[in-house]
């Protein structure tokens, strides 16, 4: 089922299908040995196997289409949505909204509102096929009603209050609003956890192997949740360079060492102008620590506040260390 995954750099493996919209879309190795299996394993509804291997492919076009609502509403608020992957289990957008809780909100409900935007329309054309008795066949009608019911029953799933599904993330959202950054996603994580125990454990118990799969994924998904929102609570805890803001989200870094050289040293990146104090090296781009995003470090909302960059002479115990640059 469609679900909406944070932002990665090294997603799964896949077959790169096309690039729509600045946003890449591929397709999971395993989905033609699931797609292979559940097709030969399909009752049979239908005359013909085409229209099982059309009816599975209607699926994952509803699918495509739940995900390209949430990659465009985020790069719509300003986020990064640069690849959606297509697995057996439904897709994953790889979108990274900024952190607002506005921005977030709408970058999840996109998705949901793709699938009430079809809803009419594939069952006015299930209405208008069973109407045509005569002209449409059997196989035709079942197509439509099931293309029809499989959109409702994609809406209903992915709206369940479950994280990481899009309800899930809503209530996340929402609760931003009322809670925080960090809190929210500790009270979304804690629910996504006990209803996917529960879950596992029904699923298991009665062979539901699809089932118990998505369930597992869910109990991941919200134990990682819990870990990135204790790091968001540490990351929020530190004081602030209030005059310096992220192009890109807005946010203000961090007044602390957070920032670690490939020499090993750490270090506060602003107040050394991104040069590491330990061995001189100048670094081309800052990561915000926020929404991930880099920049070079004067590209930075109120970087004309910042200290000049400290002598690398002086800084570095190892000759001709200054120089080297990335």
């Amino acid at each position: 089922m469609p679900l909406l995954a944070p932002v990665t750099r090294n997603p799964s493996p896949g077959i790169r299908l096309f690039r729509a919209f600045g946003i890449d879309v591929y397709l999971h190795w395993l989905w033609f040995v699931i797609a292979f299996i559940e097709i030969s394993n399909s009752n049979h509804r239908y005359s013909s196997l085409a229209w099982n291997v059309a009816e599975y492919c209607s699926l994952f076009v509803m699918v495509l289409l739940h995900e390209f609502g949430h990659a465009l509403a985020c790069k719509s608020v300003g986020g990064r949505a640069e690849r959606i992957m297509l697995w057996p289990l439904g897709g994953v957008a790889y979108v990274q909204p900024p952190p607002r809780a506005g921005a977030l909100l709408w970058s999840i409900v996109a998705g949901p509102l793709v699938n009430v935007a079809l809803a009419p329309i594939t069952i006015g054309v299930y209405m208008l096929i069973r109407s045509a008795t005569i002209a449409a066949s059997t196989d035709v009608r079942h197509f439509a009603f099931y293309v029809a019911a499989i959109n409702i029953l994609l809406l209903v799933f992915n709206l369940l209050p479950i994280y990481p599904l899009d309800g899930g993330q809503i209530l996340r959202a929402l609760l931003w609003f009322m809670i925080g950054r960090a809190n929210s996603l500790r009270v979304a994580s804690l629910i996504g956890l006990i209803a996917a125990g529960a879950a596992l454990a029904w699923t298991v118990t009665h062979q539901m192997w699809w089932t118990t799969a998505l369930a597992v994924y869910a109990l991941v998904r919200s134990w990682g949740g819990l870990q990135q929102a204790g790091n968001v609570s540490r990351l929020l805890a530190f004081p602030r360079h209030d005059e310096l803001k992220c192009p890109a989200c807005g946010m203000s870094p961090p007044r602390a060492p957070l920032w670690r050289c490939a020499c090993g040293a750490t270090f506060d990146t602003f107040d050394m102008h991104a040069t590491c104090p330990h061995c001189g090296q100048k670094f081309e781009t800052t990561m915000c620590l926020h929404c991930g995003e880099k920049f070079p470090i004067d590209e930075w909302v109120g970087a004309e506040t910042l200290p000049p960059a400290p002598t690398p002479a002086f800084l570095s115990p190892f000759p001709g260390a200054a120089m080297r640059s990335r």
